[in-house]
């Protein structure tokens, strides 16, 4: 039997395989964008002549997104069929060739999720946790609970919010972006003293605000226990974001919008937010990610995830200034073997690659058209 190293240098790319599903949600999600009762994913399988499979998916935000993306990411696949996997390399290579069409949006989230793959499918070769291989250790990742706590009434998210600390989790995420400050206060207030004073609580406003307004809820919000402001205005709103976080004591929190490793380093440049949150299926995947992380350490800055928590621990295990882990159970209606959160943390994986494997009869369950 050849060795892992023999196994990684003659790995190629035999095919990709797309499937999009629409999986349930546990907790409805109403933002100040849009209300989410389903979650369509996208579930990316990398072949390889070895017989080793690779795995990934990304949050497609609307059913209409599954199909561009697959598109692209078997485009994407044709291009480098057939050569030896190298991530980084094909990443480059990648994006030079679709750079006429711009490397954003459903293009970027292809590249990202099909790079995530073949970042699995090396470290399965290799058969060491992803984290291993990029030079990390397995252990626990801290992390807060980000499923639910939408719009909704006070008493509601304050109920809602205790059961979120299932598994011993010491942290939540709520919604804000009422139609008024009094309403937010009122949430936000009623939420926080229904959890323990050790559960740290962030705020997130899903760029609902204009600046006056994200200046005068952020300022009302400092005074009541809250950890983080994310996302208060527009994202790219990189000279309005800095006001804000030169105005507040209150930490701000950008990131899941990331296009890409230069967006996090043109904010931290800015000066536009205090923490950092990309989302590894827009900073360019696995590669993306461990560029950003990076910048984030170069700048001293907390670096947290944004949903697929899968890959974004293994990412976080590896990244020197490892904040928060964002925890979803999305995956949790076609996971093979489901991750549970144990004493806060998402556990120390032990399995090759990012651990992800589908459940077959539940993916053909939940399968799109």
């Amino acid at each position: 039997m050849p060795d892992p190293l023999h196994r990684l240098s003659d790995l190629r790319l035999r095919g990709v395989t797309c499937t999009a599903v629409e999986v349930p949600l546990r907790y409805v999600l109403g933002t100040s964008a849009a209300t989410v009762r389903a979650a369509p994913l996208l579930l990316v399988d990398v072949h390889t002549e070895q017989g080793i499979t690779g795995r990934s998916y990304v949050f497609c935000y609307r059913r209409s997104g599954a199909r561009p993306i697959a598109d692209a990411v078997e485009d994407a696949a044709d291009i480098v069929r057939g050569e030896r996997i190298a991530p980084l390399s094909m990443a480059a290579r990648l994006q030079r060739r679709f750079a006429l069409i711009g490397v954003t949006g459903i293009v970027r989230m292809a590249l990202s999720a099909f790079d995530m793959a073949l970042w699995d499918a090396m470290a399965v070769a290799a058969g060491v946790p992803l984290v291993t291989l990029l030079g990390g250790e397995p252990r626990p990742v801290r992390a807060y609970n980000s499923c639910g706590l939408g719009l909704m009434s006070p008493q509601a998210a304050a109920d809602e919010a205790e059961r979120l600390l299932e598994g011993g989790l010491r942290a939540v995420k709520l919604r804000l972006g009422y139609r008024t400050l009094a309403e937010d206060l009122a949430v936000t207030r009623e939420v926080r003293a229904r959890l323990p004073d050790h559960v740290e609580l962030m705020v997130d406003y899903n760029q609902a605000l204009s600046r006056v307004e994200a200046l005068e809820r952020g300022r009302a919000l400092q005074s009541e226990g809250v950890a983080w402001l994310e996302e208060p205005i527009r994202h790219d709103d990189l000279a309005g974001n800095a006001e804000i976080a030169r105005s507040l004591e209150l930490q701000l929190q950008l990131g899941e919008n990331f296009n890409g490793p230069q967006d996090l380093l043109r904010a931290l440049q800015a000066q536009a937010c205090d923490l950092v949150m990309p989302d590894v299926a827009r900073i360019g995947g696995v590669s993306g990610w461990m560029q950003a992380a990076g910048v984030a350490e170069a700048h001293g800055i907390p670096m947290s995830s944004h949903l697929m928590p899968e890959v974004s621990a293994q990412l976080l295990a590896a990244t020197p200034t490892c904040h928060w882990l964002e925890y979803v159970d999305w995956t949790d209606a076609i996971a093979a073997e489901p991750v549970k959160i144990v004493d806060g943390c998402w556990p120390a994986m032990d399995k090759p690659g990012s651990g992800l494997a589908w459940d077959a009869a539940a993916v053909a369950k939940y399968r799109l058209a």
